[in-house]
């Protein structure tokens, strides 16, 4: 790591302490040549992941898609912004732990659902009309009478 103040390569830690929720860690390091003391953050570097869209056109994943969906499916529910955050970190998660370089928006959808259904039924339902882009009233019942069945085989 460079000095910022005399560009000398090497220096010394003198003290690490994770920060940020333990996603990053905080290093106070001494430059060997001119002994100013500097602070530096390490985190880890994580994979680009490319969604593949339905009309089969790829971008790179934005968890924060993720979360303004969560809100719109939410509206006037009683669940945090802080449980949609943890949701989207959890998909993030497990993307980033599957090692696939790509991943479909479907596959992303389903796992939000998954962990969405748990949560609260009726954002649940909101968030998979949109997502499974109901047409009729009548896939929006199947839909409805397979959360009822799950439910009752809890």
């Amino acid at each position: 790591m460079r000095c910022p103040y005399c560009g000398w390569s090497d220096s010394k830690v003198i003290d690490s302490r994770p920060a940020e929720d333990g996603e990053k860690i905080r290093r106070r390091r001494e430059c060997i040549k001119c002994h100013k003391r500097f602070t530096t953050y390490e985190s880890i570097e994580k994979l680009p992941i490319v969604v593949v869209k339905k009309d089969n056109s790829r971008e790179l994943f934005d968890k924060q898609k993720i979360v303004n969906g969560l809100i719109r499916a939410c509206e006037k529910r009683p669940v945090p912004l802080s449980r949609m955050n943890d949701i989207a970190d959890q998909v993030e998660s497990e993307l980033q732990n599957s090692y696939e370089k790509e991943v479909s928006s479907r596959r992303i959808g389903e796992l939000v659902m998954d962990k969405l259904k748990d949560i609260d039924e009726v954002a649940y339902v909101r968030f998979a009309s949109v997502y499974r882009q109901f047409r009729d009233i009548n896939s929006f019942m199947d839909e409805l009478s397979s959360l009822i069945d799950k439910k009752k085989d809890q």
